[in-house]
């Protein structure tokens, strides 16, 4: 059985800001209090600070002198710049895990099912979460600490969400085109890398 994943007191407030920022809770300009997350969550505002530290490398926020931290107005670009670097990444993983996968896809297979559920009810934090699981089994298999490492830093999740969000980029079918990326591994096709990141860019937002 596997263990249960247990997050740092960091991570999970940074994943409580981002699912506020996700939601709505939090619009775009509006101020994000430390001390109020702080006070609401029982916590110090030590490690809060050390969330909004990292969300703002991701370019989720900004903070100014007086003015303290709030939601970045993105953009359409803004979202849109990091496709292309994680296409490449994604490109490089493919082709890494290929030999991996073209055996056995058996850590893909379980979040297309999802998907196909999830298109079925237009469960759009569903399409996101199983999305980016299928993506981050797929850079893991390609068995390079560095590329995943990497590839995490991008927040594909917080960007994948918000693409959805707020500017309504949706895939035609999140479940057929994942699947389409199974079996191009199975048939060992030797296009793989171009497939994934023809996907990749394919997803990004239109600014």
């Amino acid at each position: 059985m596997t263990p249960p994943v247990v997050h740092s007191l960091r991570e999970q407030i940074r994943e409580h800001i981002v699912d506020g920022i996700v939601s709505g809770r939090w619009k775009p300009g509006e101020r994000i209090v430390e001390r109020r997350i702080a006070t609401e969550l029982e916590v110090s505002q030590t490690p809060v600070r050390e969330a909004l530290r990292e969300l703002e490398t991701l370019r989720l926020i900004e903070s100014a002198p007086n003015k303290g931290v709030r939601v970045r107005n993105l953009t359409a670009a803004d979202l849109e710049e990091s496709y292309p670097v994680r296409a490449g990444l994604e490109q490089i993983a493919a082709e890494l895990a290929a030999p991996a996968l073209g055996d056995d896809c058996s850590a893909l297979t379980p979040h297309v099912a999802a998907l196909y559920e999830a298109d079925r009810l237009a469960d759009g934090e569903a399409q996101v979460r199983h999305t980016v699981a299928f993506h981050r089994e797929m850079v893991r298999a390609a068995g390079n600490a560095v590329l995943l490492h990497t590839w995490e830093g991008l927040g594909i999740e917080v960007f994948t969400a918000l693409s959805i969000r707020w500017l309504g980029t949706v895939q035609k079918s999140y479940a057929e085109e994942h699947e389409a990326l199974i079996e191009a591994f199975l048939r060992k096709d030797p296009q793989i890398g171009t497939l994934v990141k023809a996907h990749v860019l394919g997803c990004a937002p239109r600014a």
